[in-house]
C-alpha cells in the first residue's frame, strides 16, 4: 500500500494527491494517516515539485469529491439498502454494516455539525456522508461543514508529515492522540467563534 502510494503521488504530483484522497473517501483501507503526511514530507526534499499549501488544497478538493457519491449513496438508498450491500459485497471496500449504523448513530447524536467533527475522527470521517444524505441533508451546510472539518484534517497531517520529515509514518501509529488534539482545537475556535458573536449582540 506504502508503495503504491509513494509510486502515485511521484508519478502524478498534485494529481496524484487529489486522486489519492478521493479514493480514500470511496475505500476507507487506503489511508489518508498516510497519504498527506507523505506529501508532507515530500515538500521537504530537495528540488521537489511539492509544496505544502498547494497539497493541502488538491487533498481538499479530493476529499469533499470522494463524499459526493456517499452522499447520494444514503440519499437514493437509505440506511436498509446500504446495510445490506454492506453485508454483502463491503468486504470489497472494508465497510461493514456496522460501520454505517456507527456513521448514522453519531449523526443522530450531534445533528448536522457532526459533518464537521465526523471529519475529524477515523472510522467515521470517511462515512459521515452516508446519514447526511438519509437526512437529506441541504447541499450547502454539508459542503460547508465537511469543507471546514476537512481542511482542519488534512492540514494537520500534511504539516505533521512536513515537520517529521523522514519519520512522516509515526503520524498513523500516533492517529488517536492528533485526533484528540484536532477535535480539541475545533470546539476552542467554535466557542471562541460564539464568544465573539454574543458579545457583539450585547454590544
Amino acid at each position: 500500500m506504502t508503495e503504491w502510494i509513494t509510486n502515485t503521488m511521484n508519478s502524478l504530483g498534485y494529481l496524484g494527491i487529489g486522486l489519492l484522497m478521493f479514493l480514500e473517501n470511496l475505500f476507507p483501507p487506503i489511508p489518508s494517516e498516510l497519504i498527506m503526511p507523505l506529501a508532507g514530507y515530500t515538500a521537504t526534499l530537495p528540488n521537489s515539485t511539492i509544496q505544502v499549501i498547494p497539497a493541502i488544497a488538491v487533498g481538499v478538493v479530493g476529499t469533499i469529491l470522494g463524499a459526493i457519491p456517499w452522499y447520494y449513496a444514503g440519499l437514493l438508498l437509505g440506511q436498509q439498502r446500504l446495510q445490506i450491500l454492506a453485508g454483502r459485497y463491503g468486504k470489497w471496500i472494508g465497510i461493514s454494516g456496522d460501520d454505517i449504523d456507527k456513521s448514522v448513530t453519531w449523526f443522530q447524536k450531534h445533528g448536522s455539525k457532526a459533518v464537521l467533527f465526523g471529519r475529524l475522527v477515523p472510522g467515521i470521517r470517511t462515512l459521515i456522508s452516508i446519514p447526511a444524505g438519509i437526512s437529506k441533508m441541504p447541499l450547502v451546510p454539508f459542503f460547508l461543514y465537511s469543507t471546514i472539518g476537512t481542511v482542519g484534517w488534512v492540514a494537520l497531517l500534511t504539516y505533521a508529515g512536513y515537520f517529521l520529515g523522514k519519520n512522516y509514518a509515526l503520524v498513523e501509529k500516533y492517529i488517536d492522540v492528533i485526533t484528540k488534539v484536532v477535535v480539541f482545537g475545533v470546539l476552542i475556535a467554535i466557542a471562541v467563534f460564539i464568544g465573539y458573536r454574543l458579545r457583539q449582540k450585547s454590544q
